[in-house]
């Protein structure tokens, strides 16, 4: 096989890996993790046996869903900043990606909290991964005198996400909103 065969292949896996992460993240964020993997396998349009074949078990497909929802907030973060109209705004769009990656993950927490060695090292990842969009985002609004200079990227990560907290349990709750609010206070 050519060299160009087996590159199409792996486009080809990574952009139905991509398609079946997708999927789970769709069916979890609907139904929760513990959600069927047939369900999975019909809304990502393959068999149970190509999804377990991936993810050998569920804490395989949870962690996997989990990375790659991590690394598509962590890629917007400079695409944003290149497109929007100010680096506020793309901070602001971005605060809004990383509130839906927080407020969709039902039951995620508790299913990797059993692994405690597996969560901490997704957590690490998480923060590695996202700490530096986030301070990126921060530093270029600061520099254009739109946010307080005095701001650390751990901090506002760590006051949105304490705002999501149980928001999926709680329909009179609008983390949202709440959001918005901690946000606007940003400004210089």
């Amino acid at each position: 096989m050519s060299d160009e065969g087996t590159k199409a292949k792996r486009a080809d896996a990574r952009r139905n890996e991509k398609t079946l992460l997708d999927a789970a993240a769709a069916v979890f964020v609907a139904s929760g993790v513990e959600a069927p993997v047939r369900d999975i396998a019909a809304k990502a349009g393959v068999g149970m046996g190509t999804i377990y074949r991936h993810f050998p078990t569920r804490a395989d497909l949870i962690i996997a869903v989990y990375r790659h929802q991590v690394d598509a907030c962590a890629e917007a973060g400079p695409e944003l900043l290149a497109a929007s109209d100010s680096p506020y705004e793309a901070l602001r769009r971005w605060i809004d990606l990383f509130v839906d990656f927080l407020v969709t993950k039902h039951g995620l927490a508790a299913v990797l909290q059993s692994d405690n060695a597996g969560f901490e090292t997704l957590h690490t990842y998480f923060l590695d991964t996202l700490l530096p969009v986030c301070a990126r985002l921060l530093d270029a609004a600061a520099q254009a005198g739109e946010i307080r200079s005095d701001l650390q990227a751990l901090e506002v990560m760590r006051g949105v996400g304490n705002l999501c907290i149980g928001a999926e349990n709680d329909p009179r709750y609008n983390a949202r909103k709440m959001v918005e609010v901690l946000i606007a206070g940003l400004r210089a």
